[in-house]
């Protein structure tokens, strides 16, 4: 294994002194990518997930082309739940449809736990991939999705504005709702650890709906299952966790075993830093919308985001996934304007 040329994502994660942040985006190997599109057009979603080859030569694309400090694997949340027997669909522009939505014990009970390794070497091997073509470039982040994101799509059975059906499921049932909670934690858990067995250098863990959660339910249906994981895969790699528009949950998820916490532009970073009394890694926060201004607006924007959050002990983001609308060479602007921060 090649020595890594780039840490600054590892240091920024310690907490050592920098003398700029690194930076990367969620999302960035994907839509908004020429060469990326021309690969959508020859291969749909699940092959282009489930071809190493494929899933690693879309990893590079934004290394190569824009110049983050970090490769982000390209794969999917839903890989899990397929693992587990669902039946995941993915309609260009539309969307994951699940046609088989979790209602009962019995829908529970029947979900396979057990050879989900075994189908998820694809995974593994796509890592294992990007981590010989990197040779030691930029360190590589492997990632899952948070219990709670996970369960409104297994109930839901599409995306929602509201996820009142995930919703309902959790107050009406919640026995039901923590043995499905518990048991894609559980494997999430064993998932995440063999990512890092096959090269992943950090992890991250997308509550990409938690902010659908009052603070009172977020403690009782995702808190405890993102600490879980934090807590069990820590020893072996950095966990960042990003439960969007969860701002209220910093203070208490800033005391986990979390290296870093990811936030979106719903909370200044002056507030972000207090509520985390500066004890803990910030990612984020810049607004993917803002990538359409004119790039002197983004350059300007961008330090004045660094200048709030400071260098140290933070990694420069978007709030949220980067849009398929977004000009390359704004992307690269963003990146741009964070290398030459001084």
């Amino acid at each position: 294994m090649s020595e890594l040329k780039n840490d600054l994502i590892l240091k920024a994660l310690k907490g050592e002194k920098m003398s700029r942040p690194p930076v990367w985006m969620m999302r960035q190997a994907g839509r908004y990518l020429p060469d990326y599109i021309k690969l959508r057009e020859k291969y749909d979603f699940f092959t282009r997930v489930q071809t190493p080859e494929l899933a690693c030569e879309i990893t590079l694309q934004p290394v190569d082309q824009v110049g983050v400090d970090a490769a982000i694997l390209f794969s999917d949340i839903l890989v899990i739940p397929q693992a587990m027997g669902l039946t995941v669909l993915l309609e260009e522009n539309k969307g994951p449809v699940l046609p088989n939505v979790i209602k009962t014990k019995e829908d529970i009970d029947a979900l396979n736990c057990t050879e989900v390794d075994e189908s998820l070497n694809y995974v593994y091997k796509a890592l294992k991939l990007i981590k010989q073509e990197l040779n030691g470039r930029v360190p590589l982040i492997g990632f899952a999705g948070a219990p709670w994101t996970l369960l409104c799509y297994m109930v839901e059975g599409k995306g929602s504005k509201t996820w009142d059906k995930a919703k309902q499921f959790c107050f009406t049932q919640p026995e039901l709702a923590h043995s499905l909670l518990q048991k894609i934690t559980d494997i999430t858990i064993l998932y995440l650890k063999a990512q890092v067995n096959a090269g992943a250098d950090l992890v991250q863990v997308f509550d990409s709906w938690s902010g659908m959660l009052s603070p009172a339910d977020f403690k009782l249906f995702a808190q405890p299952y993102l600490v879980q994981i934090a807590d069990a895969v820590s020893s072996h790699a950095p966990v960042i966790l990003f439960p969007k528009g969860s701002w209220y949950a910093l203070p208490d998820l800033s005391k986990s075993s979390a290296a870093g916490l990811g936030i979106d532009w719903s909370i200044t970073p002056e507030m972000a830093r207090s509520m985390t009394n500066n004890s803990i890694t910030l990612q984020g926060n810049f607004d993917p919308s803002k990538l359409l201004a004119p790039i002197p607006q983004i350059k300007k924007e961008v330090k004045e985001m660094i200048d709030a959050f400071g260098v140290n002990r933070y990694i420069a983001n978007l709030g949220h996934g980067i849009m398929p609308n977004i000009p390359v060479d704004h992307a690269r602007a963003f990146v741009d304007a964070v290398k030459e921060y001084a």
